[in-house]
């Protein structure tokens, strides 16, 4: 029984297949040449556009700060200065307040005023007349036309108007 049992499972693995690789090459494999070892690189130091602008970013914010910092304590030490300033106005104004007493007037001595001794200003007469440069072109040119030598023995002046409405108001 044994025998029958060994059988069968010889029987059973000869019809299982079991795939069998071919070699890849039917030459014997050559020794390979190792090649030749290789110096270690050497990294290069890189310098990357943003690194620099880091820098150069912190170098400015440093510089902002720095700034920032010199005017805060500029407007502190103005500020001071101008604490201390009112402080003394007021000291000053506080010692003026103290009432102190008036001095009397003189009255044995009486104030007599003098007379100028600057001359009077002379009176001018008024200059009613227009001048060339103010009169309007078209007024200048109707006044020329009629001060012409015929135009002007036709119009009685100024003077003569003035006395002629004076003669007529007695005669009435």
């Amino acid at each position: 029984m044994k025998k029958i049992q060994k059988l069968v499972g010889e029987e059973e693995k000869l019809r299982m297949l079991i795939a069998q690789g071919l070699p890849w090459t039917t030459d014997e494999p050559k020794c390979l040449i190792k090649p030749p070892v290789k110096k270690n690189t050497i990294p290069i130091d890189l310098k990357l556009h943003s690194d620099i602008r880091a820098v150069e970013r912190a170098r400015f914010a440093h510089q902002v700060a720095e700034k920032g910092r010199l005017i805060k304590q500029y407007k502190m030490e103005r500020e001071r200065q101008q604490k201390l300033e009112e402080e003394e106005e007021i000291k000053r104004l506080r010692k003026e307040l103290i009432p102190k007493a008036q001095l009397m007037p003189y009255f044995d001595r009486p104030f007599v005023p003098r007379r100028s001794e600057k001359q009077p200003t002379v009176p001018r007469e008024p200059k009613f007349c227009i001048p060339r440069h103010k009169t309007i072109k078209c007024c200048r040119m109707s006044c020329n036309d009629m001060s012409g030598p015929s135009q002007l023995q036709h119009l009685p002046s100024s003077v003569e108007k003035a006395e002629a409405l004076y003669k007529n108001r007695i005669l009435q």
